[in-house]
C-alpha cells in the first residue's frame, strides 16, 4: 500500500508541475521513477518509453499506467493514472471558466509567449537524451531522418510509419535470429578427423 501512495503522489507531483504534455513531462518522470525512486533502470526506462510511445492514447496516461503495473501491480497502475490526471483535469477545468474572457489581455497574451520557448527546451531535452539513450550512430541516423521526411514532408500517418518500424524489426529479428540458428548447428555438427597425407598414401600401397 505504502508503494501504491507513493505512485499517486509522485505523478501528481509530476502532473502539477510539468509544462508542455507527455515529451515534457519526460524529464522529471526519469528523475523520480530512476534516479530518485530507482523503480526502473535507465535502459528499461527509455524501452518503456518507445513502447508508449508507439501505442494509441495520452502520453503521459500511458506512462504512469506502465511504471505503476511494474511497481505495484493493477493498484500501482491506477493510482499512478490518477496522480497524473487529476492535476490537468483540475488545472483545464480552472483554465476554461476563465480563459476565455482574458485570452486577449495583453499581460496573458506576454505569459503565453514566455511560456512557449520553455516548452520547446523541455521537449528537446528528453529528446536529446532519447538519441544518446537509443545508440545513434551516423550508419542508423538514415532512420530518424527518413521518419521525419515522411512524416513532414509526404505527410504520411505516423501510424503507418510505427507499423511498419514494427513490421521491419520483425523481419530483422527472424533474419538475425535465423542466422544465429545456422552458425551455431554448424558449430555443434562433428567433423570427420583428417586423415594425414603420408599415412593415406599407405593404406592405398597396402591395399594395391
Amino acid at each position: 500500500m505504502k508503494k501504491v501512495l507513493q505512485l499517486f503522489l509522485t505523478f501528481f507531483k509530476i502532473g502539477a508541475f510539468t509544462l508542455g504534455g507527455g515529451y515534457a513531462m519526460l524529464s522529471m518522470v526519469e528523475k523520480a521513477v530512476v534516479d530518485q525512486k530507482k523503480w526502473i533502470p535507465n535502459d528499461e526506462f527509455w524501452d518503456m518509453i518507445a513502447v508508449v510511445q508507439s501505442l494509441p492514447g495520452v502520453f503521459a496516461v500511458n506512462t504512469a499506467l506502465y511504471v505503476g503495473h511494474r511497481v505495484a501491480g493493477v493498484k500501482g497502475a491506477f493510482a499512478a493514472m490518477l496522480g497524473a490526471i487529476i492535476p490537468s483535469i483540475t488545472i483545464i477545468l480552472l483554465l476554461a471558466t476563465v480563459f476565455h474572457e482574458y485570452r486577449d489581455n495583453p499581460v496573458v497574451e506576454r505569459i503565453f509567449k514566455g511560456i512557449r520557448p520553455c516548452v520547446v527546451a523541455l521537449i528537446l531535452a528528453p529528446s536529446l537524451r532519447m538519441i544518446k539513450s537509443a545508440k545513434v550512430t551516423w550508419k542508423t541516423a538514415i532512420i530518424p531522418i527518413a521518419t521525419v521526411f515522411l512524416i513532414w514532408w509526404l505527410k504520411i500517418s505516423p501510424a503507418y510509419v510505427i507499423l511498419a518500424a514494427i513490421a521491419g524489426s520483425l523481419i530483422y529479428a527472424l533474419i538475425i535470429n535465423r542466422r544465429e540458428t545456422a552458425r551455431l548447428r554448424d558449430c555443434e555438427t562433428p567433423q570427420s578427423p583428417e586423415v594425414p597425407e603420408s599415412r593415406s598414401q599407405k593404406e592405398k600401397e597396402v591395399k594395391s
